[in-house]
């Protein structure tokens, strides 16, 4: 059969034999562009299957005259798509957050806090702003990332990041003041 023939098979039936045998051949074509536009391998092979399963219903209702030019159009597109929704994910660099950790730990293992510290930390975490301590809780408290505190607390996410280090910031100095007696 021919690739007419295939698709006015597949848009009567469903069959995904037959969407198999219409999309098969292309398949190395279509990682190629995914591949030129994604820059990376192991996306590109996921939006090929992807494609695949997105054809499963477009084709039945999309009318569709040339296939391969069809098919390279539909696959330019949802690869666009997918670089202009992974610009607007957030990044999280995940070597400060790693440094920051690192940090926290040795710092614990450093120093054994008592009841005492617990409730000078508390003093200290009421003199925050509201958004420094909103952030700072659920950053080091509850150890929740960047983004997921972003989207909790509504804030940007640079908002969120300076909260936490402005927080800090102001704890670490307030703490030195009560431990200094002042």
């Amino acid at each position: 059969m021919n690739e007419k023939e295939l698709l006015l098979q597949y848009k009567a039936t469903g069959g995904l034999d037959v969407l198999g045998k219409l999309y098969a051949p292309y398949m190395s074509l279509l990682y190629g562009v995914c591949f030129k536009y994604l820059q990376d391998a192991e996306q590109s092979q996921d939006a090929v299957m992807q494609i695949f399963e997105e054809l499963i219903l477009k084709l039945r209702t999309h009318e569709v005259d040339n296939f391969k030019s069809w098919l390279h159009v539909y696959t330019k597109n949802y690869c666009l798509m997918q670089l202009r929704r992974d610009k607007r994910r957030p990044q999280v660099d995940i070597e400060e957050n790693l440094f920051e950790s690192e940090q926290k730990l040795s710092a614990l293992n450093e120093d054994r806090w008592e009841e005492k510290d617990f409730e000078k930390l508390e003093g200290c975490m009421q003199t925050l702003n509201f958004e420094q301590e909103q952030c700072v809780r659920l950053f080091y408290l509850e150890q929740k990332c960047y983004k997921d505190i972003a989207e909790q607390t509504g804030f940007d996410l640079n908002k969120v990041k300076s909260a936490i280090q402005n927080g800090k910031r102001n704890l670490k100095i307030c703490m030195e003041n009560k431990k200094n007696g002042k």
